[in-house]
């Protein structure tokens, strides 16, 4: 099992105008920054080493976590200018001391079994595998194909569907999986690999129907406030 996780922690949180002065990653859930719950639940599933990419008030995180957290090491990856997705993961894989990594966004909370997750990616040996959530009546997610061996084919557009997967922003990556590509230091995740690569690439998905929500946006956040309250 892997036991190093980058957690994506540098986001503006732009939309939650309830939330000041603080990366939205440290927005307050019931008292408690939801980055805490996030690690307090990636802890118990075993990890014990993170690699914290942090741009936007990075000291706020710093300074709160320290360089351990419940005697689990640290290690702040700072982005002195916006990197994407793409570039902050790109710069904390320098630092990744293990094969493959777990990466997670710091302002979702999918309730993944990682171990599952780990043996499916292990036997099969794709570049990256991602956990996908099912969903239902929404269009807030771009959708996610795949044929029946789980490989994904298609990364669709965001817009109405009546259900489908979508990228639950949790990823198990090699760690190498960047270096015969001529990728910027800046780019996104999503667009620049995801859906360029897909094709080249030996993407898989990996199907998991645990609890899910994303912060970013305010009736989400102020949902979490009720349905995180027994966590942290």
């Amino acid at each position: 099992m892997i036991n190093e996780a980058i957690i994506l922690a540098g986001g503006f949180g732009t939309r939650l105008t309830t939330v000041k002065d603080v990366p939205k990653p440290m927005a307050p859930i019931n008292g408690v920054p939801f980055l805490q719950i996030l690690l307090d639940d990636l802890l118990v599933k075993g990890i014990s080493k993170f690699y914290l990419a942090v741009g936007y008030q990075h000291k706020v995180i710093i300074d709160y976590f320290g360089p351990s957290y419940m005697g689990c090491k640290i290690q702040y990856i700072i982005e002195d200018t916006p990197l994407g997705t793409g570039g902050a993961i790109k710069k904390a894989l320098e630092h990744v001391s293990s094969d493959n990594v777990f990466v997670f966004n710091g302002d979702t909370y999918f309730d993944v079994d990682i171990e599952l997750m780990y043996q499916q990616h292990n036997s099969c040996s794709p570049e990256i595998t991602l956990a996908l959530k099912p969903l239902i009546n929404f269009d807030r997610y771009g959708a996610v194909q795949i044929n029946d061996k789980l490989r994904i084919t298609k990364f669709s557009e965001k817009k109405f569907y009546t259900e489908g997967l979508i990228n639950g922003g949790v990823y198990l990556m090699n760690s190498d999986v960047f270096k015969s590509l001529n990728l910027p230091e800046q780019f996104s995740m999503e667009q620049v690999y995801f859906e360029k690569y897909c094709s080249e690439k030996q993407l898989e998905g990996f199907i998991d129907e645990g609890y899910f929500i994303d912060i970013g946006i305010p009736e989400d956040y102020e949902k979490a406030q009720v349905e995180l309250q027994n966590f942290g």
